[in-house]
């Protein structure tokens, strides 16, 4: 089983190169490191693609920190930021960069049910663009599933699945929608990984995108 998931996340994105017009391909890193029992510092990469590699959408790169209200289910965090973005120009082969910076605050909620653990998230951003300033609101549900192990622990094999939904401050309420389903692996407690499928769909417009993530939870006590 393991051979079989580590093939996965090698063929999916594969697949994504094969249909590079229709289908693009996110790479994510997804850093918590905890600083005590109530502070953690959240860092975060995606490099989003077009294509499987080197035909660059987004650049996102986001920190923040959190305070945990309890000790494993409830934080609080403050963050910032910064997107590159490079949009193909209509019937050209060219592109246009912006630049956007954001601020943003959230709270995320956890719970487990058996084997299900599932996670809420309510953020709200402020959003700095070169010639506008707007505000938008994202809820997120996941859940994760082990499927060879009662929990998440090492050498587990694990079904994910995520939707995230977007709404505007003014003009058009509706933003986007995201809906994700994923295989991953847990190496250790601190790391595991997942390839995945998500379909975004905005007002006129979808997309799909591949996106292999990786996890590390690793306290800054571990890291000396």
């Amino acid at each position: 089983m393991k051979r079989f998931v580590l093939t996965l996340l090698i063929l999916i994105p594969i697949a994504g190169f094969s249909q590079k017009s229709d289908v693009g391909n996110w790479f994510i890193y997804f850093g918590n490191q905890k600083i005590n029992n109530k502070w953690n510092w959240w860092n975060e990469v995606q490099y989003r693609n077009y294509n499987f590699a080197g035909d660059l959408q987004q650049l996102l790169l986001r920190t923040g920190v959190g305070y945990n209200l309890t000790e494993n289910n409830n934080n609080v965090l403050l963050g910032y930021a910064f997107i590159k973005s490079q949009r193909y120009i209509p019937n050209s082969d060219d592109k246009v960069g912006t630049n956007e910076h954001r601020l943003y605050q959230q709270f995320i909620t956890r719970q487990n049910f058996g084997r299900v653990f599932i996670q809420h998230r309510y953020r709200i951003e402020e959003r700095f663009l070169a010639d506008d300033f707007k505000m938008r609101f994202r809820y997120f549900l996941s859940l994760n599933v082990p499927l060879n192990k009662k929990t998440m622990e090492a050498k587990a094999i694990y079904a994910s699945a995520y939707n995230e939904i977007f709404l505007n401050s003014t003009n058009t309420l509706f933003d986007r929608n995201r809906l994700y389903g994923a295989l991953g692996y847990v190496f250790s407690k601190n790391f595991r990984m997942e390839a995945g499928f998500m379909n975004q769909t905005l007002e006129s417009s979808y997309r799909n995108q591949f996106q292999i993530v990786l996890f590390n939870n690793l306290s800054l006590q571990q890291q000396k």
